[in-house]
């Protein structure tokens, strides 16, 4: 397996490697478990291998869990600290007791009060990429943004990101401090990015992209054949995209990139990472064991001409996925 390749992420000097690790399955997400069941031991084993493999860039935040996630993170890289760079959000309101209100809160006295616990749950005295995790509707980003460049110009943060926003809001925040990277789930699966004009805003303003779920939770790995291939507390049964008809409609274009996959002799999960690095992102696949970890690593050396693009492309054109990507709420 040749060197993982780092890349700029964004133009204020941030280097990742092209592929990093989600950390957010290793604990869940606001009280609730996203995949299933965690085991910590494994979990830092896997993020252990990880840097072994050149994986440099880790992903967390402090809502999984809630906190339960950094502190995890902050244990597996102890003693390790130079060799990774550490993303970590803020937005989802936690309130003293470590739970989440449901509320969000990007206010200037919570975007302080968060960095400091995330400093605490991390053992770090610093965060290379700080991101605000989700937009606060009754704050303007221009508050936000100014309090998160407050932390920078301390030496508490080194470079500030965006999750999940429109593009108006990314040019807001980008005038009051430069914006690194905008993290929003893309796959084959997903590619809602490039109907709405953000990945194409992002690279006009340098501004580095992060996709997460490049896997479509995992649904692109093949592995998954019925609703019920999903763990009891696995949230993935709430969500549309995993239910009824529409589960067995997507389940028909994962099994014609299966059968591409085989024919170019890898697997299908390898196959959609490697069409994800081919978009000039970085992507952040997630996982809790090393043994998916090393064959989602192994991609990083596939390479795909223009035409398996193109083939690609027919298999599972923007707009293909059926059903809602999170669970609606009456």
């Amino acid at each position: 397996m040749k060197t993982i390749k780092q890349v700029a992420l964004g133009s204020q000097g941030l280097t990742v490697s092209v592929q990093g690790l989600g950390c957010m399955g290793m604990s869940g997400f606001a009280g609730g478990t996203i995949y299933g069941a965690t085991d910590d031991t494994e979990s830092i084993a896997t993020i252990h291998r990880a840097l072994e493999l050149g994986v440099t860039l880790l992903d967390t935040a402090d809502v999984y869990g809630p906190t339960h996630n950094e502190q995890l993170v902050g244990r597996a890289v102890a003693g390790k600290r130079g060799q990774v760079t550490v993303a970590t959000k803020f937005g989802f309101e936690i309130d003293d007791n470590g739970a989440w209100t449901m509320n969000f809160n990007g206010r200037p006295e919570y975007v302080r009060k968060s960095v400091e616990r995330s400093l605490r749950n991390l053992g770090t005295d610093y965060i290379d990429l700080y991101y605000l995790h989700r937009l606060d509707p009754n704050t303007p980003i221009e508050d936000t943004v100014g309090a998160m460049s407050r932390l920078v110009e301390e030496g508490k943060v080194r470079y500030l990101g965006l999750s999940e926003v429109p593009v108006d809001i990314i040019e807001r925040a980008h005038a009051v401090h430069p914006i690194s990277a905008l993290e929003t789930e893309y796959s084959l699966f997903d590619r809602n990015v490039e109907e709405n004009g953000i990945l194409q805003a992002t690279r006009e303003m340098g501004i580095g992209f992060v996709g997460y779920s490049p896997l479509g939770r995992g649904f692109l790995s093949g592995e998954i054949k019925s609703p019920d291939d999903f763990e009891e507390t696995d949230s993935r049964r709430m969500f549309p995209r995993y239910q009824g008809e529409n589960f067995y409609k997507n389940l028909e274009l994962v099994e014609k990139l299966r059968e591409y996959a085989l024919n170019k002799g890898v697997t299908p999960a390898q196959l959609a990472l490697a069409w994800v690095l081919t978009q000039d992102v970085v992507a952040i696949p997630g996982t809790k064991r090393r043994t998916y970890l090393e064959t989602n690593v192994a991609a990083t050396d596939i390479t795909l001409s223009q035409t398996e693009l193109a083939e690609l492309d027919a298999i599972m054109p923007v707009g293909s996925t059926v059903g809602s990507p999170y669970p609606v709420f009456e």
